[in-house]
């Protein structure tokens, strides 16, 4: 079968890989020049089964209504005139109870270690390079109060099957001695030996290469413009470099996935959040982290990627801009230089925004609609690269007339 991919993110280019190991001939467009050009750029670079928790819970919208007038927020929400931002809000908002958090946290961890396990069997059976580091991950508390509720949240995923140990900060500089100077800032901890990082650009750039040695084809520098139906069917997509037509339609584009299908009439609740990253060298002179975690305090992830260090955080609802100032990373900044305080050279800092492609539940949209002939694999959030070989597999296996492994419950077309 003939298929086109749409987008070359993390998520479009391991559907890519997965649907050219069924036999398929792929070709893959992105208006971007390479592969992993947006939402998987310079992101936290962690594979998280040990923190997929959703983003709506019951304490969320006192601290979007607290960001109003304050910057020094986790979750940021500015007004826009966006009527588009607004419905979205409000079905996020109807998502921030217990009952519902509960309910989408289970989905997001049954996906992810569904995912991860695709993914260990991806990287052995390719040798991908992505500068990954096993070992675990942390999720550190500053305070006795904070580690005390954040255990008890934490105890949704261990009764899932999430393989986790409680830490004192003894024990933590142990798991990463890079933390040991910094003990007395930290109160304990959840480790999850199971849970890894790496460079998600890496891998999706290398990816897309041992694609197109088994004979993908990648139209970069293609924006798509349109799509046009026939009936229940998708006729051809429109682009920058002319009409591109297949048997098989796979949507991958994140955020901009809306953009695509509203000329078709579907509606997605995909709307961007954005994040922002610092990414700083750490060579043989810095003691930079041994494995990756997240100053659960300060909501701010960090991980070592070769001879870099990587610096993550913020959920920022302000519309399509990626724009930034220096104002916005201080405070992740002066989180890790309370950790690492040698982690890197601070010197030498690159700085990025960019949009996480979010549903309001925090699962994926997979599967298909009303067209027969367009599969969605999009809305992955901020745990793309966790879910990215997943919804992968699911998707060729949807495609390829199969029924997934993984039930798709709360994460078809809704």
């Amino acid at each position: 079968m003939k298929i086109l991919v749409l987008g070359s993110g993390v998520a479009g280019v391991t559907a890519a890989w997965r649907l050219l190991r069924d036999g398929h001939e792929v070709s893959v467009v992105d208006r971007q020049p390479a592969a992993a050009e947006e939402a998987s750029f310079a992101n936290a670079g962690l594979v998280a089964p040990g923190h997929s928790f959703a983003w709506a819970s019951p304490k969320v919208p006192k601290i979007l209504l607290s960001s109003l007038w304050r910057n020094d927020q986790a979750f940021r929400f500015r007004l826009t005139p966006d009527p588009r931002m607004w419905a979205w809000s409000l079905k996020f908002l109807r998502q921030c109870t217990a009952e519902r958090a509960r309910v989408n946290t289970l989905r997001k961890h049954a996906l992810c270690l569904y995912s991860q396990r695709l993914f260990r069997d991806l990287v052995e059976e390719t040798g991908v390079e992505y500068d990954g580091r096993t070992g675990g991950l942390l999720y550190m508390y500053r305070t006795a109060e904070t580690m005390a509720r954040g255990i008890a949240n934490m105890r949704i995923l261990a009764d899932d099957g999430q393989e986790q140990e409680i830490v004192d900060p003894d024990r933590i500089a142990e798991i990463d001695p890079a933390l040991s100077a910094a003990r007395d800032k930290i109160a304990g901890g959840v480790y999850c030996p199971t849970d890894e990082s790496g460079d998600a650009r890496m891998f999706s750039v290398n990816l897309a290469r041992l694609c197109q040695a088994k004979g993908a084809e990648f139209h970069f520098d293609t924006p798509v413009e349109a799509i046009v139906a026939d009936g229940d069917r998708i006729e051809r997509v429109v682009t920058g470099q002319g009409d591109m037509r297949a048997d098989m339609y796979v949507l991958s584009l994140g955020c901009h996935s809306p953009h695509a299908v509203r000329s078709i009439g579907v509606n997605l609740p995909i709307y961007p959040v954005k994040g922002y990253s610092v990414t700083l060298p750490a060579g043989p002179e810095n003691i930079a982290p041994a494995i990756g975690g997240v100053d659960e305090d300060n909501l701010v992830a960090y991980c070592r990627m070769g001879d870099r260090m990587r610096i993550t955080a913020t959920a920022e609802f302000a519309g399509y801009s990626t724009s930034h100032r220096p104002s916005d990373f201080v405070k992740m900044l002066s989180s890790a230089k309370d950790l690492f305080p040698n982690g890197g050279d601070y010197d030498r800092l690159e700085y990025w925004a960019g949009l996480r492609p979010m549903t309001p539940e925090g699962t994926p949209i997979l599967g298909f609609g009303r067209h027969r002939n367009l599969c969605y694999n999009t809305g992955h959030g901020h745990m793309g690269w966790t879910m990215a070989c997943g919804a992968a597999a699911i998707v060729a296996d949807l495609i390829g007339d199969r029924t997934p492994e993984l039930p798709l419950d709360g994460m078809t077309l809704r």
